[in-house]
């Protein structure tokens, strides 16, 4: 249930929710569903990109990374959601990607972007929130949506800082519409140049690292189909979809 307080994206996202919160919180400009529960970060990496510092740090190297390699953020034209489609962008950061995604389904469309980092969340809120765009602070591996309600998941250089990565694939799967796809970008195949420096220092980064055959196989494990793993340079796309 909504009330003047609710703010109007919020509207429309606490009807999709499994559960929805008896006094939902907004009071930082996103939604938190955890409260006071945080999980253990997957190591220093992901510790330092959920602080203050690494927040907009974080912001300023992913716009960086958009102008010089637009190609390695590019959704393959399959996958990209129809107007008006509704979007859940996992691992969402400082929130930009959500809002171009947005932007990409139209007004009658809607983007939601999760994480479990309060700075991440705030500056997204802050600087993304729209009519169509909203942020969601929740555990990526137990999505808090029912079974069918996206028509696409995304997530962009972000999976490999989650802990149990392969859980929140599954549950992306899960959330997804018949004929509905899931576009995933990670920095970290086997054996490129992240996973060579992570042995170096003695696999003490935190990061996952994603193996194309095992992604292929779990995908279909989890009833995808037309499943895609591709190299773009130093990251590894990973697409799929749910059977119509």
């Amino acid at each position: 249930m909504t009330d003047r307080s609710t703010p109007p994206v919020f509207a429309r996202v606490l009807p999709l929710l499994t559960s929805v919160p008896d006094d939902p919180d907004f009071e930082h400009g996103y939604l938190d569903l955890l409260g006071g529960q945080s999980g253990a970060p997957s190591g220093p990496i992901q510790s330092f990109w959920e602080s203050g510092p690494g927040s907009g740090l974080y912001d300023h190297v992913q716009s960086i990374a958009r102008r010089v390699a637009p190609a390695w953020y590019r959704i393959p034209a399959r996958s990209r959601p129809p107007e008006g489609g509704r979007v859940l962008d996992i691992g969402c950061g400082p929130g930009n990607a959500t809002a171009a995604l947005g932007r990409q389904v139209g007004p009658d469309g809607l983007a939601i972007g999760l994480d479990i980092s309060r700075p991440m969340l705030a500056r997204a809120a802050r600087g993304e929130t729209s009519g169509n765009v909203g942020f969601i602070r929740a555990d990526a591996r137990d999505l808090p949506f029912p079974e069918g309600t996206f028509d696409l998941v995304t997530s962009f250089a972000a999976l490999q800082l989650i802990p149990a990565p392969e859980e929140v694939l599954v549950a992306a799967c899960r959330v997804l519409v018949p004929g509905g796809w899931l576009a995933v970008m990670v920095p970290t195949p086997h054996d490129g140049f992240l996973h060579v420096v992570s042995r170096l220092v003695g696999d003490r980064t935190g990061l996952a690292f994603f193996d194309p055959d095992q992604i292929a196989e779990q995908l279909d494990d989890a009833g995808m189909r037309s499943v895609h793993t591709h190299r773009t340079g130093p990251v590894l796309w990973i697409n799929a979809q749910r059977p119509a």
